[in-house]
């Protein structure tokens, strides 16, 4: 059964490339593009992986991946941050808040995919 990727991205483009990487790839991946449906979405689809964008309207992915780790549900499902805050510091303060994974934007290909395998793989499930 394929690997199941929730990608929370509110660019069409950014969300359109992770999706169809990922399917290329053969992961089963669910697109969420408002960051207030990312939990929910996340109960219902239960993803072996959550792709967080951190720059999302009315709420920060930072937000969103310290109320999934606190989620009894969610709180093991790998994260693995993207995003254009790319200065000193924010990879601690996004690790801090529970991402097991970091990828400054503009992200290549090669790295996402290494990042997503790694996760997936740790995850074991």
């Amino acid at each position: 059964m394929a690997k199941r990727i929730l990608v929370v991205e509110d660019n069409d483009l950014n969300r359109k490339l992770f999706c169809d990487v990922l399917k290329a790839h053969g992961y089963a991946v669910e697109p969420c593009a408002d960051g207030m449906l990312a939990l929910d979405a996340a109960r219902q689809f239960v993803p072996n992986l959550i792709i967080m964008d951190i720059q999302l309207p009315n709420v920060s992915g930072l937000d969103l991946i310290e109320a999934a780790k606190k989620d009894a549900t969610l709180r093991t499902i790998p994260v693995l941050a993207v995003t254009a805050y790319a200065g000193k510091g924010d990879e601690e303060r996004i690790r801090d808040a529970g991402a097991e994974g970091y990828l400054a934007k503009p992200v290549s290909i090669g790295p996402f995919m290494a990042a997503v395998r790694g996760l997936v793989e740790k995850a074991g499930v």
